[in-house]
């Protein structure tokens, strides 16, 4: 059987701008695939090269064996996409717009109002489904959307952020749903910055920086490659580089230490990884204590997602979307959300 969906060497780029450098992944038929990455990444790109929206320079995209750039139409009829700006108009009633969707599927009149019966029961709607979307809250206004990207019954459902900007309760019932189509067959491509979305909802997950997949599993693959607990060490507040260079030569040689990285972003804290269930905290202490260094703080935790993120490229999540905030042009997004 074909994958659900087959990204190969995907390239794009706007103007000097390289979005995407090398991406590739596969989707098996009905799993929750999870693509990784903060801000800026080139996730938004990707699936807009999926879902006929973008047209890549470079690279191959696949629909259960269908060319999506060769055969776009065909594509489409295949694909639910739900972008992560609700787009709705607020004067129609959220029945209103759901037959409107249907209309521009040219979905048969009788099979339209089925359909639309069975997706606002199946998303808690029906409450709703009468009143205009103006009065929505950010939550229905979502499941809505999430609703009109489904009406089709599509083979393969793209969301883009899907539970950015809500409340727990809110995100807790797309999670739910979006288990639900799983169990049904429906294939779903998520993108996200949330770790715990990801690793709570995701069978797979590809993790991209830079317009480039670094890492590819099950989320469980991903943090046992990693490996052992995790320790923070900070030695001051902000510390020096030389400090903390220091620091990395001395508990590098801790038989319990496996690894050492300094997270330049986090004022040069030190990032370890050490055996699973060793009493690393203690010997960590003494040493510096011993060597006449400060410890400003030091945690201890299991391996995340965000380990997996940091061991592969020197920065955590957050650090990453904090250096995209800082160099954003937002007259460069708005063209390359034009094109």
């Amino acid at each position: 059987m074909a994958p659900a969906i087959l990204i190969e060497k995907l390239q794009k780029r706007y103007g000097s701008v390289e979005a995407l450098t090398d991406v590739s992944f596969t989707i098996e038929p009905g799993e929750i695939f999870g693509l990784l990455g903060p801000n800026g990444a080139g996730k938004t790109t990707a699936i807009r090269c999926l879902c006929t929206l973008t047209t890549p320079d470079a690279g191959k995209i696949e629909l259960s064996g269908i060319d999506v750039v060769a055969n776009p139409r065909v594509a489409r009829q295949r694909l639910g996409y739900v972008a992560q700006e609700v787009a709705l108009d607020k004067v129609l009633t959220g029945r209103e717009l759901l037959q409107l969707q249907a209309s521009l599927y040219h979905l048969p009149k009788k099979l339209s109002k089925k359909r639309i019966d069975r997706t606002l029961n199946l998303l808690g709607l029906e409450d709703w489904a009468d009143k205009r979307t103006g009065t929505y809250s950010g939550g229905i206004r979502k499941r809505l959307d999430l609703a009109a990207g489904l009406l089709h019954q599509p083979d393969v459902l793209v969301l883009d952020e899907p539970t950015v900007g809500l409340d727990i309760e809110s995100r807790l019932a797309v999670w739910d749903f979006l288990r639900q189509l799983r169990s049904q067959g429906t294939t779903v491509l998520i993108t996200s910055h949330y770790l715990e979305e990801i690793d709570l909802l995701a069978d797979r997950v590809a993790i991209i920086d830079r317009g480039s997949v670094i890492n590819e599993g099950t989320p469980s693959e991903l943090k046992d490659k990693v490996g052992g607990d995790r320790i923070t060490v900070r030695l001051r507040e902000f510390t020096p580089i030389e400090e903390a260079e220091k620091a990395k030569s001395l508990l590098s040689a801790l038989q319990s230490v496996q690894d050492i990285v300094i997270n330049n972003a986090q004022g040069n804290s030190l990032n370890l990884v050490v055996g699973a269930g060793s009493n690393s905290l203690l010997s960590i202490q003494n040493s510096l204590s011993d060597a006449g260094l400060p410890l400003f703080g030091i945690a201890q935790s299991r391996p995340s997602l965000d380990d997996v993120y940091l061991a592969a490229t020197g920065r955590t999540l957050m650090d990453a979307e904090l250096a995209v905030a800082g160099t954003r042009d937002p007259k460069a997004e708005r063209k390359q959300n034009m094109r």
